[in-house]
């Protein structure tokens, strides 16, 4: 995989993981943050899976 698409994909994992993770506090349906507080285990896995694949795109390039 590319430095670029890496870092690209990175960005949105993490970009998801924030979302998902702070989706509770600005959602105003019951409903739905109900719903995205359930996944909680997901979104920090994004935010962790996206955090790492950025910082491996970054070492890569400078190398």
């Amino acid at each position: 995989m590319k430095n670029d698409q890496m870092l690209l994909r990175g960005a949105m994992c993490a970009f998801i993981g924030a979302a998902v993770l702070l989706g509770p506090y600005v959602l105003r349906s019951p409903a739905w943050r109900d719903m995205v507080a359930g996944a909680q285990t997901v979104g920090w896995f994004a935010l962790v899976l996206g955090v790492a694949m950025i910082v491996v795109a970054l070492v890569r390039r400078r190398r």
